[in-house]
C-alpha cells in the first residue's frame, strides 16, 4: 500500500510516476471505503484526488497555504498531511476528523471553512499578510467554479490584481456546485472550454512547456504577446481583464500536466489562475451517474450504492413535506414562487421545481441576491418563498434587516437544518437564527412541533402581511397525520397540558422533551406541570405567559438553539417586564461552538441537554432550594 507510506506530503516527492498513480486509485479507494461507513461529501473528494496530489507535489504545506473554498473537498488533503488513521476512518463522527477542514485540527489547514465563497478573500488576505512580512512562500485559493456565483468572490476578484502581484487560483471546474450550476458565469466556463481558438492557443502553450527547453521563459512571452497585442492572438477572458494571467482549460486529472502548469504559476510576476476540468466522483460511476446526489452522502453499500441507513423510511423528511406542501398551496396561488440558492433537492424544492418550472428560481449559492431578489418580488404582490438552510441565511442578514423587515414586505423564509447539523458541526449548526431573527422588528419568528403544524405556518405565512421565518430541523418528521391547512393567529401558543406549579414553554422539537419532563416531575415529585407549544419565538404570547407567571413557581424554556439572545432570553425579557415572582430555568446550547457528532443525541448528551441530564440537573435543583429554604434561581442548563 503506497498510502500506508504517506506520513507527510514531503513523501510523495519520492514516489515514482507509477507509484503516484497506484496513490490516486488507493486514496479513492480509502474515501469511498471511509464516506460507504460514515457519510460524506464523497463526489466533490473523488474529483480532486490528483489536483491535491500535484498541489503537494509542487509546493510545501504548512509554509505554503492552500485555502480551499469550502473545504468539503479536502479529505484527500487530510490523507497526505498525515491523518491517514483512526481518525480519519471515524471522519463525521464525534472521536473523527471534521469533514471539512480546521486550522485546530492539523498545521496544514491553512484556513478553515464550510461555507461557499470564502476561499478567494480569506487567500487575498493570507497574501497580503506574506508580503507586508516580505515572506516568499506560496498562496493558492483553490475554488469550484459554483464559488463564482457568490458575490463575495467576485468582490475579491476585484481586489487582488491591486492588492497583490503574487496569488495562485485553481478553478476546480466540474460544472456543479450541489446541483448543477447556473447563471452566467457557468455559461461562461463552458465557452472557455469549448472555444476553439482558445483551447488551441492554450494546448499549444502546454506543448510549449513539455518539449522546449526553458519552456518557462517561453510561457511568459506567449502571455506577454497575447496581452501586447490586445487578443489578436487569442480571445481575452474576463479574468485577464481583471488583472490576471489565465491559463486553460487544463486536464483535471493529469497529475504531470497539472504539475506542470503549477510549476509556472510559482513563477509568475502576476496573479495567474489555472482553469482545471474535473469529473465530480471520479471513480465510482454511481456518483458520476447522479452528482446531485453523491455531493454528500449518508452511509451507503459501495457495492451497490443504496443507502445503508436504517431510518424510518415510511416517515418523509421535514424539508421533503414542505416541499410538497408548497408546491399544494402554490398550485392554489399564482402568485406563489420558489427561490433556492443552489439547494433544490436539500430544501426540498425539487418537487416545486417539476412541477411549477416556470416560478421556480436557484439563483445559485447567492443568498444575499436570493433575499433581496425576493424582496423586489414581494413589492409587486407575489408571494415568494425562499428555502434556505438556517446556517446559510446568516450571509444574507444585511438583506433581511435593510430590505425586507424594514420594508415589511411579506417574504416567507423556510429555514430547513435549524437545530442540529451533527455530521457537519459548527459551520453547519443552525443554532444562531432565533438570537439574530427575534430582535428584528416586524418579524415573525416561528418552529413547528411537527409537520402537521408547518403545514399550517406554511399557509398563514402565505397570508400573512410580515416578513415570516419558519424554522425546522433536519430530517425525519413525526409522521403524525396531517390535517387540512388552518390560519395561525400570529403570537397564540397551544396550552398543551395544565397544571399549576411549573410551566414548560417548548419550542418545535423540543416539545416532546418537554411533556416527557413534566411526566416524569409528576409521577416522581407530585409536580403539577403544564406543557405549552410556544410556536411563536416572536411575537411571544404574552397573555398566555403572563397568565402562567401568576400561577406557577418555575417556568422552564426549551429551545434548539444557543442560549444567549434566544427564546428563553425572551422570556426572560417578559418576565422582567412583568415584575413576575415567577423564576426562570433555561435549556438551550450553550455560549460556544458545537462540535461535530456522529447524531443529535450524542451531542445532546454531551452538552447536557438530553432527557436524562435535564432530569438529573432539575432533580438536583430540586434538591437543593429544598434544602437551602430558598426562592428559585433562575438558571442556566447549558
Amino acid at each position: 500500500m503506497i498510502l500506508e507510506k504517506i506520513q507527510s506530503p514531503a513523501d510523495l516527492k519520492n514516489l515514482t510516476p507509477s507509484e503516484i498513480t497506484l496513490l490516486s486509485d488507493e486514496l479513492r479507494s480509502k474515501v469511498i471505503e471511509v464516506t460507504a461507513m460514515n457519510g460524506g461529501h464523497i463526489g466533490p473528494n473523488l474529483g480532486v484526488v490528483e489536483l491535491t496530489i500535484a498541489l503537494h507535489l509542487s509546493f510545501s504545506t504548512p509554509e505554503d497555504s492552500f485555502v480551499w473554498d469550502v473545504s468539503h473537498q479536502g479529505y484527500i488533503h487530510k490523507l497526505l498531511t498525515g491523518r491517514n488513521n483512526s481518525s480519519f476512518d471515524k471522519l463525521r463522527k464525534g472521536d473523527g476528523y471534521s469533514g471539512f477542514l480546521s486550522r485546530e485540527e492539523s498545521s496544514h489547514d491553512s484556513y478553515g471553512a464550510g461555507h461557499a465563497g470564502t476561499a478567494l478573500s480569506a487567500a487575498l488576505g493570507i497574501c497580503v499578510a506574506r508580503d507586508i512580512q516580505k515572506l516568499d512562500n506560496h498562496v493558492v485559493a483553490i475554488a469550484g467554479d459554483a464559488a463564482f456565483t457568490c458575490g463575495i468572490t467576485l468582490e475579491a476578484l476585484n481586489n487582488i490584481a491591486a492588492t497583490t502581484k503574487r496569488f495562485i487560483l485553481v478553478i476546480n471546474d466540474n460544472e456543479w456546485s450541489i446541483a448543477k450550476n447556473v447563471g452566467a458565469f457557468s455559461k461562461y466556463f463552458n465557452e472557455l472550454i469549448t472555444n476553439p481558438v482558445y483551447s488551441k492557443f492554450h494546448k499549444d502553450a502546454e506543448k510549449f512547456l513539455k518539449q522546449v527547453p526553458g519552456g518557462t521563459s517561453v510561457m511568459k512571452l506567449i502571455s506577454k504577446a497575447k496581452r501586447d497585442t490586445k487578443d489578436l492572438l487569442a480571445p481575452s477572458s474576463i479574468f485577464e481583464k481583471l488583472g490576471f494571467r489565465y491559463l486553460g482549460p487544463i486536464d483535471g486529472h493529469d497529475i504531470p500536466s497539472i504539475t506542470r502548469f503549477l510549476e509556472f504559476a510559482k513563477d509568475s510576476e502576476e496573479p495567474i489562475i489555472l482553469h482545471l476540468l474535473t469529473q465530480k466522483g471520479k471513480g465510482f460511476p454511481a456518483a458520476v451517474n447522479e452528482p446531485e446526489r453523491w455531493h454528500g452522502a449518508s452511509p451507503f453499500d459501495p457495492s451497490t450504492g443504496k443507502s445503508t441507513e436504517s431510518s424510518q423510511k415510511s416517515i418523509p423528511k421535514y424539508q421533503d413535506f414542505f416541499g410538497k406542501s408548497l408546491v399544494e398551496f402554490a398550485t392554489e396561488n399564482e402568485k406563489v414562487v420558489a427561490i433556492t440558492a443552489a439547494m433544490p433537492s436539500g430544501t426540498g424544492l425539487d418537487y416545486f421545481k417539476e412541477k411549477i418550472p416556470h416560478r421556480f428560481y436557484d439563483v445559485g449559492i447567492a443568498e444575499e441576491h436570493a433575499v433581496l431578489l425576493a424582496a423586489g418580488m414581494a413589492t409587486k404582490g407575489i408571494r415568494p418563498v425562499c428555502a434556505i438552510y438556517s446556517t446559510f441565511i446568516q450571509r444574507a442578514y444585511d438583506q433581511i434587516i435593510h430590505d425586507v423587515c424594514l420594508q415589511k414586505l411579506p417574504v416567507t423564509f423556510c429555514l430547513d437544518r435549524a437545530g442540529l447539523s451533527p455530521n457537519d458541526g459548527p459551520t453547519h449548526h443552525g443554532l444562531f437564527d432565533l438570537s439574530f431573527l427575534r430582535c428584528l422588528p416586524n418579524a415573525v419568528v416561528m418552529q413547528p412541533k411537527d409537520e402537521n403544524e408547518l403545514h399550517s405556518m406554511l399557509f398563514t405565512s402565505l397570508h400573512s402581511e410580515f416578513p415570516c421565518f419558519i424554522r425546522y430541523p433536519r430530517g425525519s418528521g413525526t409522521g403524525v397525520q396531517v390535517s387540512e391547512p388552518r390560519l395561525l393567529e400570529l403570537g397564540k401558543s397551544e396550552c398543551l397540558k395544565k397544571g399549576n406549579k411549573w410551566s414548560f414553554w417548548a419550542l418545535g422539537n423540543f416539545v416532546p422533551v418537554a411533556l416527557k419532563l413534566a411526566k416524569y416531575f409528576e409521577m416522581e415529585y407530585g409536580v403539577s406541570c403544564s406543557v405549552v407549544n410556544a410556536r411563536f419565538a416572536k411575537p411571544l404570547d404574552h397573555n398566555l405567559l403572563s397568565e402562567h407567571c401568576q400561577n406557577h413557581d418555575l417556568i422552564v424554556s426549551l429551545e434548539d438553539n444557543v442560549l444567549r439572545g434566544g427564546f428563553g432570553s425572551s422570556i426572560l425579557e417578559q418576565l422582567n417586564e412583568f415584575r413576575s415572582p415567577a423564576q426562570l430555568f433555561r435549556v438551550g446550547w450553550p455560549d460556544q461552538f458545537i462540535e461535530h457528532g456522529s447524531n443529535v443525541n450524542e451531542l445532546r448528551k454531551k452538552h447536557g441537554l438530553d432527557f436524562d441530564s435535564l432530569v438529573k440537573k432539575l432533580s438536583q435543583f430540586i434538591d437543593s432550594a429544598k434544602t437551602r429554604k430558598v426562592d428559585l434561581p433562575v438558571e442556566n442548563l447549558s
